[in-house]
C-alpha cells in the first residue's frame, strides 16, 4: 500500500499507472506535478489524481514514491530540484525508454554516488496518444516492465517498486542497464524512427499529399508509431544514441543488401527473406 505517490508527467504512462492503482485501492493519495495547471486540472477532473501543485519542493513533501515519467532530458532538472527535499524513505523511480542516461543524471543529482532508493525503470506498454486524456487503467495488462537496478540500489526498494508494478497487470522483469537499452533501441527506438522516416519519404513523394489518399491497412499499421509525441521520442533518439545507431547500421546493411536483391531479381531469395519474417513474427505475435 502506497501512502501518497508523486507523478511528474501525468500524462499516458503517469495517468494510466495512477488509475491502475486508483481501481485497485492501492495508492491513498496521488499527486500530480508539472509546468500546465490546466493540465493538472484536467487530470484531477478526470479522476486520474486526486491533488497537484507547480511547485516540485511541494509535491515531493511526504511522498512514499516518486515517479518521473516525463520525456528523458526533463529528468535531470526536475531530480536536481527535488533530490535535496526528499525524505529518507522516499523511493524514486522513472519511466524513461533509455537507462544509462537517466541513471547518470540520478548519479549527478545525489552528488556522485546513486542512492539505495533509486530504482530506474521502463513499463514497456503505450499508445501513439500520450496526453492524459489516453490513459487507461488496464495500459500494463500483460505487458513488461523492465526495472534496471544497480548494485547501489536497495533490494527493499526494488521489491515495492516491483510490487507497484504488479498491480498493475504487469510482469516485472530485470535487465543490466546496457542490455535494456541495446534490446529497446531494436525493439522499440528503431521501429519508431522508421515509421517517422517512412511518413516523411511518402510526404516527399512527386505526387504530393495524393499519394495519402491511396493508403490502407499496411500505412495505418506501419505508421502508427509516427503518432507519438516527437519530444519524447527526440530525447530517446539522443539519449540512447549509441545504441540507436548501431542497430540502424545493421538495419541499413539488411535493406541495402534485400535492394540488391530485387535489383538482381533473384526470386527465391526474395521469397525466403519474406517466408523467414513470416515465420519469426508468427511465432511472436499470435494473432
Amino acid at each position: 500500500m502506497i501512502k501518497k505517490l508523486t507523478i511528474f508527467g501525468v500524462g499516458l504512462i503517469g495517468g494510466s499507472l495512477a488509475l491502475s492503482l486508483k481501481k485497485a485501492s492501492y495508492c491513498e493519495q496521488i499527486v500530480g506535478c508539472s509546468r500546465s495547471e490546466a493540465h493538472l486540472q484536467r487530470a484531477v477532473e478526470l479522476g486520474v489524481i486526486d491533488d497537484y501543485t507547480l511547485d516540485p519542493v511541494a509535491a515531493v513533501e511526504g511522498a512514499d514514491i516518486v515517479l518521473l515519467a516525463v520525456p528523458i532530458r526533463a529528468i535531470p532538472p526536475i531530480l536536481k530540484t527535488i533530490v535535496p527535499h526528499l525524505g529518507a524513505n522516499t523511493i524514486v523511480t522513472d519511466a524513461g525508454s533509455a537507462k544509462g542516461s537517466v541513471l547518470a543524471a540520478a548519479k549527478e543529482a545525489y552528488d556522485g554516488v546513486l542512492p539505495p532508493n533509486f530504482v530506474a525503470g521502463h513499463p514497456i506498454a503505450g499508445r501513439e496518444k500520450s496526453s492524459v486524456e489516453a490513459a487507461i487503467d488496464d495500459l500494463y495488462v500483460d505487458h513488461k516492465v523492465i526495472l534496471t537496478p544497480t548494485s547501489e540500489t536497495s533490494s527493499e526498494a526494488v521489491l515495492k517498486i516491483k510490487e507497484m508494478w504488479q498491480i498493475t497487470g504487469a510482469t516485472v522483469e530485470t535487465l543490466a542497464v546496457k542490455q535494456h537499452d541495446d534490446v529497446l533501441a531494436a525493439t522499440s527506438h528503431l521501429p519508431h524512427v522508421l515509421a517517422y522516416s517512412f511518413v516523411n519519404t511518402l510526404s516527399k513523394s512527386e505526387y504530393g499529399d495524393a499519394v495519402f489518399d491511396y493508403t490502407a491497412g499496411g500505412f495505418a499499421s506501419f505508421s502508427r508509431t509516427a503518432s507519438s509525441d516527437p519530444v519524447m521520442w527526440r530525447d530517446i533518439c539522443l539519449d540512447n544514441k549509441t545504441a540507436i545507431l548501431s542497430v540502424l547500421d545493421n538495419f541499413q546493411k539488411d535493406l541495402t543488401e534485400l535492394r540488391n536483391t530485387i535489383q538482381n531479381e533473384d526470386a527465391d531469395e526474395i521469397e525466403q527473406l519474406f517466408a523467414k519474417a513470416k515465420a519469426t513474427r508468427d511465432s511472436i505475435i499470435k494473432s
